[in-house]
């Protein structure tokens, strides 16, 4: 009976997370290609115009420099858009019932939409990657730590995903949310330039951006070099998710803004 029960339970965590890689893969141009082209256009305009005039850590081309900015942000914007959208979708269109009343607890629920919304940060994150390596000569000092921080970082934002999805009610309220939190944020982080380029007092404001210690942790697996340790990066990023896990599992396990 037991075994019955736990197979029963891991199915339907399954079928939740296949149902979440489906959904995005069926539109696979609209959530993987045009984020991958969108980078593809960062790199030749930012790389083009600014190759000669931006010098980062002395031996560092500007273009090497700026494309594992662009895969973290990809691998951002897109794992907080998988599990966003899909809640305030099932919100308006009313089918969020079916989930809800299938036999999940909050944990399952929260890792079925987290897992695949990593997928899809790494599917895109993957695809800038390959569309962009061909323009310089891109080095891996510590390829353990780009996968760290790319998994952990997409964690993060799939778990703050689900928040924004949860407490939004319309499209326009979690549009708000990205628009006003999510982008600004991931746009000051260094993607561009690195954080010991600006004035004092926008060094100082970059170090209360947690989006800077991923971009700048996973910088660190490509060249060796960083702005701040890994480890503190690292520790950053895991007491983040740490909080943005816990809100989310306790929005899902007391069914806020969700069984009403």
């Amino acid at each position: 009976m037991m075994r019955q029960e736990s197979f029963s339970t891991m199915s339907s965590f399954y079928a939740l997370f296949y149902k979440e890689v489906k959904r995005f893969w069926r539109v696979s141009f609209q959530t993987v290609a045009a984020p991958v082209l969108t980078a593809l256009l960062y790199l030749m305009i930012f790389g083009h115009v600014l190759e000669d005039h931006v010098k980062v850590y002395n031996t560092i081309s500007y273009t090497a420099f700026l494309i594992p900015g662009l895969v973290m942000m990809s691998i951002l914007q897109n794992s907080f858009a998988n599990t966003s959208s899909s809640l305030i979708q099932s919100k308006v269109t009313g089918n969020l019932i079916f989930v809800l009343l299938a036999p999940l607890s909050h944990f399952e629920f929260f890792s079925a939409y987290v897992l695949a919304a990593i997928v899809r940060g790494v599917v895109v994150g993957s695809g800038v990657f390959l569309a962009t390596c061909w323009f310089t000569n891109m080095s891996f000092a510590f390829p353990l730590w780009i996968i760290v921080f790319g998994l952990m970082s997409a964690a993060v934002l799939s778990a703050l995903g689900l928040i924004a999805g949860i407490i939004s009610e319309k499209y326009d309220q979690l549009a708000a949310f990205q628009n006003f939190f999510i982008m600004p944020a991931t746009m000051l982080s260094g993607v561009f330039y690195s954080i010991h380029s600006l004035p004092d007092i926008w060094l100082k404001v970059s170090h209360f951006n947690p989006f800077f210690y991923m971009i700048d942790g996973f910088r660190y697996g490509f060249f060796g070099a960083s702005d701040v340790s890994p480890w503190w990066s690292l520790a950053v990023i895991a007491a983040f998710f740490i909080v943005v896990a816990g809100i989310a599992m306790r929005m899902l396990s007391t069914g806020y803004k969700l069984r009403y």
